[in-house]
């Protein structure tokens, strides 16, 4: 049984079938977050030189709401909603499927059978490279290719899905049925 010894949260086993397991769970790499990072550091930084500048005007308390509130809409937007995407999207590979849920309040979610995949393969840059994560491209059996992008540690979940469905059980049956 491979398992990945990072797993932050076990995926919810009343999800699962009962001889099922989860061998690789994962969230996007964390450089999704960098651009909600620096949006909020700069919604902070106008925000606290805008007010600072209108500090000594007579209508300053009216501003400072204003700015207050511009700036709570522009973090929840720039940098609360990206970290819920980020936290709610999970890349799930089990004994039996490999899973994508992604979504909070519109949830979307996609299973492949093990048996279905035909080719397992990753891409990474050199920013991916450095920053160790990368795309993962997975082509079914009657599917386009699917790409799960941002997925860390890319190599080391292609070899374990890799290995997961070429020792699957499942393909053994089915071949010495022939």
């Amino acid at each position: 049984m491979l398992r990945d010894s990072e797993d932050h949260v076990a995926y919810p086993d009343d999800l699962l079938s009962p001889s099922e397991h989860v061998v690789i769970h994962k969230h996007p790499h964390w450089k999704m977050l960098l651009l909600p990072i620096v949006s909020f550091l700069v919604v902070v930084g106008v925000g606290v030189f805008l007010a600072s500048i209108v500090g000594d005007q007579s209508w300053a308390p009216i501003a400072w709401i204003a700015l207050a509130v511009v700036g709570v809409l522009l973090v929840s937007w720039l940098t609360l909603a990206p970290l819920v995407r980020w936290r709610t999207t999970h890349f799930i590979v089990t004994s039996d499927r490999v899973m994508a849920r992604e979504g909070v309040i519109k949830r979307t979610g996609l299973d492949i059978p093990l048996s279905r995949i035909n080719s397992v393969r990753f891409e990474h840059g050199i920013v991916d490279r450095v920053v160790g994560c990368g795309t993962l491209i997975i082509e079914s059996a009657s599917d386009e290719p699917l790409e799960f992008d941002d997925i860390p540690q890319v190599e080391r979940v292609h070899s374990l899905l890799y290995r997961e469905v070429n020792d699957n059980p499942d393909d053994d049956f089915h071949l010495q049925g022939r």
